[in-house]
């Protein structure tokens, strides 16, 4: 069976931190400079994303001892949230692929992504059920080819049989590397070219049948 791995943030979702960054200025009290300096511009994030802090608990910890700032996973998730908006073309072509073969989300982000996504993302919890793979959770980054190597072996896939798909050149080439038919999603200015997309799932699905 095919498998059809999609990236999260920017292909299913856009994401804007200009909209996240006042909203966690607003709740915790701390500068947006500060939040930003301390936390995402040191680093922080990535090393999160990276299964540094693995609970949500010890990321929520960090961030405070970090910044200053005292946030809830409640208001993470609600800032978070207030950043992302569903791109239904990209859903869509989600949906294509689910009746096609597994499917599955691989994701760069914290835990408490991880812990939120279903709330966060209902619409794509509803397809991909529990193949959420965050690399907070696999302890690696997308573009390091273990990230992809764990995300086969979880669906005990081929890489020939498998598709992924992410808005970045980097971590479509770490896929390509280990023999994954990778696919860039296009935008051009604040348009996601999911038409693309759509066309680049049903002929990966085809090669298969035609």
């Amino acid at each position: 069976m095919d498998l059809f791995l999609f990236d999260f943030d920017e292909t299913l979702y856009n994401y804007d931190f200009r909209y996240r960054l006042p909203a966690l200025s607003l709740v915790t009290g701390v500068s947006q400079y500060r939040l930003a300096k301390e936390w995402w511009a040191a680093g922080f994030e990535k090393r999160a994303e990276a299964g540094e802090w693995p609970t949500s608990d010890e990321y929520l910890a960090e961030f405070e001892e970090q910044t200053g700032a005292h946030l809830t996973l409640e208001q993470w998730r609600e800032t978070r949230m207030l950043a992302s908006t569903r791109i239904a073309g990209s859903v869509d072509a989600l949906r294509t692929a689910s009746t096609l073969g597994a499917v599955g989300v691989l994701t760069n982000n914290p835990s408490p992504f991880a812990e939120s996504f279903s709330i966060m993302a209902p619409d794509v919890a509803e397809l991909v059920g529990d193949n959420v793979l965050v690399s907070s959770d696999l302890g690696v980054r997308k573009p390091d080819a273990e990230i992809y190597r764990l995300a086969l072996e979880r669906f005990g896939a081929k890489p020939e049989n498998t598709f992924f798909t992410d808005d970045s050149a980097a971590n479509t080439a770490g896929a390509a590397a280990v023999g994954i038919h990778a696919y860039q999603i296009q935008w051009v200015g604040d348009t996601p070219q999911t038409a693309a997309l759509q066309d680049a799932v049903a002929r990966f699905a085809a090669r298969t049948t035609g």
